[in-house]
């Protein structure tokens, strides 16, 4: 490392933060290193490093199994952000062990940490875990959350703009000339009560313009903290069942949900998007495929994994990383 140092006119501190793909390096100077120790066939040996640096270069990652029945992920958006996870810790040559929450208690995952197991823990999803996060909070344990993103959290949190996805969705809807409309989702859940009361923003925004309107527009919830097709189709059909008026709009809290209303809603004889239009959320890969092709409200799942793994890496470099959010984007498609 010394050699690299003097040949490439740096600290060895420098070399070893490049190699190390330290966020405390600039990406010239770390691509300058890079470019010298492959000329001269430099060759990190991960063991001694880990010895002489004291640091496992291992990250956990915790899968959120606490909002899903039978600790099932019926959701692909967890395993997209988790790849995008995945490829940000492969470029800064960490290794990731997949942990489950089921399995592993917050103290078990500190202990693992503290143990040198880890340097630190990504939690993908909050996961009902809030409290317990806040108490890890306060120890000498670093970790990152995709979550909701609030004035005032004591750790830090990665995050989609939940309020301004739902705010897209309504003002769509809306323009699409819907006036009843059904919200899917658990109330209880911080990013998925934000993603209603943006839709709820949408109505009253579109209410002060047109107040004859008032009257004729309404919000009635379907609530479920399971987003599996099945759970979801089965949900529909009985809503459908029932003497209420059907919707004529739809804002599912995932994808998954809403590809399971629509196949319900055609088993009844509805038309979608003639007779109701459906907005799901996350815009997974399968929402252009399905058919109707799915109008989604997007979040940027490969930033997300490298704003994570950022702060995370700054976090244990001993700095507090500020919380992100990070913008959505509805994609219109036919389904609406």
């Amino acid at each position: 490392m010394d050699d690299i140092a003097r040949l490439a006119r740096v600290s060895k501190p420098t070399v070893s933060r490049a190699l190390s793909n330290s966020p405390l390096v600039t990406e010239q100077t770390r691509q300058h290193v890079l470019e010298v120790a492959a000329k001269y066939g430099y060759v990190v040996n991960r063991n001694a490093r880990k010895l002489r640096q004291n640091r496992a270069h291992t990250i956990a990652v915790v899968l959120d199994f606490g909002s899903h029945r039978e600790n099932r992920i019926s959701d692909p958006f967890i395993f997209n952000l988790l790849a995008g996870v995945s490829e940000a810790l492969g470029e800064r040559d960490q290794d990731l062990l997949l942990c489950s929450p089921s399995h592993s208690t917050i103290e078990q995952l500190a202990s693992l940490t503290l143990s040198g197991g880890a340097d630190g823990i990504i939690f993908l999803g909050e996961g009902g875990r809030r409290d317990e996060l806040i108490a890890l909070a306060g120890r000498p344990v670093p970790f990152v959350v995709w979550g909701a993103v609030e004035d005032g959290l004591s750790y830090c949190a990665v995050g989609s703009d939940n309020f301004r996805g739902g705010l897209l969705a309504g003002r769509h809807l809306l323009e699409r000339g819907r006036s009843r409309f059904l919200f899917i989702g658990d109330p209880q859940h911080f990013e998925i009560s934000a993603r209603r009361q943006g839709l709820v923003a949408a109505l009253d925004e579109y209410c002060e313009s047109h107040p004859e309107d008032k009257a004729r527009l309404q919000i009635t919830d379907l609530s479920m903290v399971d987003f599996s097709y099945a759970t979801s189709h089965e949900a529909a059909t009985r809503m459908m069942k029932s003497p209420d008026p059907i919707p004529d709009a739809i804002f599912a809290g995932s994808d998954t949900a809403a590809m399971a209303v629509i196949s319900a809603l055609r088993q009844a004889g509805l038309a979608v998007p003639a007779d109701v239009s459906v907005v799901g959320y996350n815009d997974i890969p399968a929402a252009e495929h399905f058919h109707p092709a799915l109008s989604s409200i997007r979040q940027d799942v490969h930033r997300a994994g490298a704003l994570l793994v950022e702060k995370l890496m700054l976090a244990i470099e001993g700095h507090r990383p500020a919380s992100a959010m990070l913008e959505t984007r509805l994609i219109i498609r036919d389904s609406s």
